[in-house]
């Protein structure tokens, strides 16, 4: 009887134990086969492109390669080393995977002369290359809510001698045993009780990934029976190298503030700013030893207790012969090498991550973007954002000091893009570089002064049948009803200079002129044209419109000069350029949208008067500063009582729009050309730019006319032109017909005036927190 009932217990024994076993089975296979990981989101800058003639210094180069941790070595022998001699670089780069191929690693020389790459060759004889991509600069991560963060590496990929020296301290019957090892437990025993430490766990590396991977780190009889029973089963369902490579990925291994270190990949990155690949025999080492535990053995914290441990993984590195004596001795003789800020971005530009999340929520939802791993590839350009960074404050601080000011009493905001592609390549929220406060250059919508006027001269030159820039136009009193008073602008200098040329009373920014050719043209077509070239909030149809009672932020400044930079297209601005999946392939894409919204020949018109600004007109600073062979055009604007200072101007490549003035909204006293100009030539003229385009458009001819060299009229309008003056633009009362041409008077045009403001009108209130991001995105993306 006894033996029956010790059957019975016996067989349900085994039938809870399966059914145990089927219930721990379905959990390995539910969280091993599933997602694994919460991955954060990695925001890239744009890559630096080499070929030959790229304009680029030396100096600029090596900064760019100490920003992407390369080390400066004499012989590069491996991946993420470089080495100087003068003008010539020996660089071995980083292989890296973009959304749209995978750079290979490469062994270069690169020769510079007169701040340009001159050589570009295969340091080992192999085919060189036309065009080189570095990897790209990590600027941000977007964090899982529970703030875990690795970085994904495939077995593949994992270095031997980290495999090995694994093996040798963690388990060095790891591809025998079946996820539990008796004899791997006696001999750690055995071993610690010789070294009078643990200096080997019983663990297995199986049942290791069990306890972080499922567990709670109870210190349990149940819980190391589980654990050993789901190890088994682990070992039944998956191969050794998966196994491994999970461990390899899940390891705790650290913290950093909140943000939990998993994995070997990130660690490493984290401690010494290298790739897991570009650890010698100590690193590797140091990195093992601290599995055992983590915040015990921080080197950063516990530098002796580090050390010791990683002695003695060395050695156990030598018993198993993973490396020699002599190299062990080697290695417990350098540093343990920790360096600060690695596994973070490198650097930290929290103006412009706000518009990458702003736009970024228009297609993702927040769990994706903290849980799927997807890798953002952005359009900021590192050069151009540091000259930004550097020049606003040493700028504001001369400015401040020039002009008898409070110390920080000046605020700034820049934005730079491209011309073509309508990409941000730098954001500048405030004067202080990185600082994440309110986001100046996206938030901040003050009135814009006489940035207005190009848009109100390109819809007079989209009409050449009635106008061209030697048109005659009155610079003459305008008086309007406004409520119980009458609107009566003024020139900037008080003075009246009757009949103007188109073309000067832009470059000299007449106010006179302006309201005039406006009323003319009619405000709702000069509001409709503001809308074509990318304004997106509501104007006012009011004649004020026409001196800067505009209120836009720098970034929609941006977008409307981007489009008469680009002769007439615009180009919605983006910063991403592309979003691709923890595998690589590309999600939502961000493709170059560009349309035709004005006439490109009056955009080029409008483009050759603005060069006037520059050569001869109220930027004439600039121009003054520019090298030989380098075109650029702009506008200075200033609001009431010098509350706001701007600047928006282009180069063939860049367009770049710089505010400055007080958050109190009280005057400080500076123009257009004095405040924002200073400030924008700073950084500008830094940067390598190309000149204007100096070919028209088809339909443009050049004309020798009214005291003026090669200057461009629209088909047919340049013979109207040879009378001097052309048309008036002066339309019949109620009538749409071609008023008769006026004369233009030959005599000199006056000196440049100083840049004028508009009327004086209502001070704006104080500055509000930022908009929500949805409230801005409505505003700006059109949604």
């Amino acid at each position: 009887m006894l033996s029956v009932w010790l059957l019975i217990v016996a067989v349900g024994s085994a039938l809870v134990l399966v059914l145990y076993g089927v219930h721990l089975d379905r959990i390995v296979r539910g969280k091993f086969e599933g997602q694994r990981w919460a991955l954060p989101a990695r925001v890239w800058a744009r890559p630096l492109e080499l070929y030959t003639g790229r304009r680029l210094s030396p100096d600029q180069f090596e900064s760019e390669l100490k920003r992407l941790n390369y080390r400066a070595i004499e012989g590069p022998r491996t991946q993420g080393q470089y080495q100087r001699l003068g003008n010539r670089f020996l660089v071995w780069t980083r292989p890296f995977r973009f959304w749209d191929a995978a750079e290979p690693e490469r062994h270069l020389q690169i020769d510079f002369a007169d701040n340009q790459v001159t050589t570009l060759i295969d340091a080992d004889g192999g085919p060189d290359p036309a065009l080189v991509r570095l990897d790209a600069m990590l600027i941000a991560s977007i964090y899982p809510t529970h703030n875990e963060d690795r970085v994904l590496v495939r077995h593949q990929d994992l270095p031997e001698l980290l495999v090995k020296t694994l093996m040798a301290v963690e388990d060095r019957n790891f591809y025998r045993h079946w996820g539990v090892d008796p004899k791997g437990i006696l001999r750690a025993a055995v071993s610690n009780m010789q070294a009078g430490a643990v200096v080997e766990g019983a663990s297995t590396l199986t049942q290791q990934l069990v306890k972080n991977f499922y567990l709670s780190a109870d210190r349990t009889f149940e819980r190391k029976i589980k654990e050993a029973y789901m190890a088994f089963l682990l070992e039944l369902r998956y191969g050794k190298d998966e196994i491994l490579e999970a461990y390899a990925n899940e390891i705790y291994l650290g913290q950093d503030g909140s943000r939990g270190i998993h994995g070997f990949g990130l660690v490493s990155q984290f401690l010494f700013n290298l790739p897991l690949t570009e650890l010698d025999a100590a690193k590797t080492a140091l990195l093992v030893g601290m599995v055992q535990a983590p915040s015990n053995l921080d080197p950063r914290r516990h530098p002796e207790a580090a050390t010791t441990r990683r002695n003695l993984v060395l050695d156990l590195m030598v018993r198993d012969g993973v490396i020699s004596a002599t190299d062990a001795a080697r290695a417990k003789r350098t540093p343990l090498g920790i360096q600060d800020g690695g596994g973070r971005p490198a650097g930290y530009y929290p103006d412009f991550i706000s518009l990458v999340r702003r736009q970024l929520q228009r297609d993702y939802r927040d769990e994706d973007l903290r849980s799927e791993g997807l890798n953002i590839f952005t359009t900021l350009d590192p050069l151009v954002q540091a000259a930004v960074e550097t020049a606003l404050p040493t700028r504001l601080a001369a400015l401040e000091k020039q002009h008898g000011m409070k110390a920080g009493s000046l605020e700034t905001a820049a934005v730079v893009t491209s011309v073509e592609q309508g990409e941000v390549l730098a954001i500048a929220g405030g004067r202080q570089p990185g600082y994440a406060g309110f986001n100046r250059a996206l938030d901040s919508v003050r009135s814009i002064g006489s940035l207005v006027k190009p848009p109100i001269y390109l819809t007079a030159l989209s009409q050449p049948e009635r106008y061209t820039l030697t048109s005659s136009i009155a610079d003459s009193p305008v008086s309007l009803p406004d409520g119980n008073k009458r609107w009566e602008p003024k020139n900037y200098d008080h003075r009246v200079y009757g009949s103007v040329q188109l073309q000067s009373a832009l470059a000299r920014s007449l106010n006179l002129a302006t309201v005039n050719l406006g009323l003319s043209l009619g405000v709702k077509n000069v509001v409709e044209t503001l809308y074509k070239m990318g304004a997106q909030r509501r104007i006012r149809v009011v004649p004020s419109v026409l001196l800067g009672a505009v209120s836009m932020s720098p970034l929609e400044v941006a977008q409307v000069y981007q489009t008469i930079a680009a002769g007439g297209y615009r180009a919605p601005l983006r910063g991403i350029r592309e979003v691709v999946d923890a595998q690589g392939q590309p999600l939502n894409r961000y493709p170059l949208a560009i349309e035709a919204v004005v006439d490109p020949k009056a955009a080029y018109l409008t483009t050759w008067a603005m060069q006037r600004v520059v050569t001869d007109g109220t930027a004439k600073w600039l121009g003054d500063q520019l090298p030989k062979g380098l075109t650029m055009a702009g506008k200075t604007g200033t609001t009431d009582e010098k509350r706001d200072s701007w600047y928006a101007g282009f180069s063939g490549d860049k367009v770049a729009v710089v505010w400055v003035g007080r958050d109190d909204y009280k005057p400080m006293g500076l123009a257009g050309g004095t405040g924002a100009l200073r400030v924008w030539g700073e950084f500008m003229l830094a940067l390598d730019n190309e000149p204007l385009p100096n070919i028209p458009p088809d339909g443009v001819v050049l004309a020798d006319a009214c005291g003026g060299t090669g200057v461009p009229y629209i088909g047919e309008s340049a013979k109207s032109a040879a009378r001097c003056g052309g048309s008036g633009g002066e339309s019949r009362s109620g009538s749409g017909s071609r008023a008769s041409s006026s004369a233009a008077s030959n005599t000199p045009a006056p000196a440049a005036a100083p840049e004028p403001a508009p009327e004086p009108r209502a001070p704006e209130p104080p500055p509000k927190p930022a908009p929500s991001e949805n409230h801005f995105m409505s505003d700006f993306f059109g949604r």
